[in-house]
């Protein structure tokens, strides 16, 4: 399992009553698929991006956010079918390649508190994730997308939302999340977090979050963290 960290042994708000997943990276092992088309469809453009560029700049914020960090650091606009050519490229390797998280559904079959979706992945394409793995059944319905607020993450502005949408208080809710942008969003919130570094692209690198959250590396450790969540 990736990563050397100490995970604590429960939060410090044993009072949750919603679970707010973040979906790439934490729902779907789907980063490491996203890196891979991004990066090439740049490198077309004579942009070169390292995997920590990526990870620092990219992961787990929006498309708009991208495309402003590029247009800083290289001063290349991105054409504007760009984003069009990256999804459609981006679904058709999903279709083929796209897994959900290991052990995932174990845990979504046992919880026994409510449950959505905070992502900053578009409707079009967290969807089709979600059908492509088997897992919208779980989320039909309660998930929340970056579309649907003024800011996205690092802002709190979509945790809170998701909450609102969920008739859930803030104190009350726990985020799980891959990516730093996500953790200081529902830190920023008010939220409980623990950062999940079970997927593909956080393996073998050091993944102890900078924040002072829980940090587990496979679902089976969430039930040590935050026992009152299962049946």
């Amino acid at each position: 399992m990736p990563g050397n960290f100490t995970i604590q042994p429960t939060l410090q708000n044993s009072d949750i009553r919603l679970v707010i997943f973040d979906c790439d990276g934490v729902l779907v092992d789907s980063e490491i698929l996203c890196k891979r088309v991004l990066v090439g469809m740049l490198a077309s453009l004579e942009v070169t991006v390292s995997d920590h560029y990526f990870d620092t700049y990219f992961l787990g914020q929006s498309y708009e956010s991208a495309h402003r960090q590029i247009h800083h650091d290289f001063n290349v606009l991105l054409p504007k079918d760009f984003r069009d050519d990256y999804l459609n490229t981006l679904l058709r390797v999903f279709a083929e390649e796209l897994e959900p998280t290991e052990y995932l559904n174990s845990v979504l079959d046992q919880l026994n508190v409510k449950s959505c979706i905070a992502t900053s992945s578009s409707p079009q394409r967290v969807n089709f994730a979600l059908q492509t793995t088997g897992l919208l059944a779980f989320f039909d319905g309660r998930i929340t997308t970056s579309s649907e607020v003024q800011k996205g993450k690092p802002a709190p502005d979509i945790f809170l939302h998701a909450a609102a949408k969920m008739n859930v208080q803030p104190e009350h809710c726990l985020v799980i999340e891959d990516s730093q942008a996500g953790i200081e969003g529902a830190l920023a919130a008010g939220m409980e977090v623990i950062k999940y570094t079970g997927a593909s692209h956080l393996s073998g690198k050091a993944n102890a979050s900078s924040s002072n959250v829980s940090v587990i590396s496979h679902w089976h450790e969430l039930s040590s963290v935050v026992p009152g969540l299962f049946k």
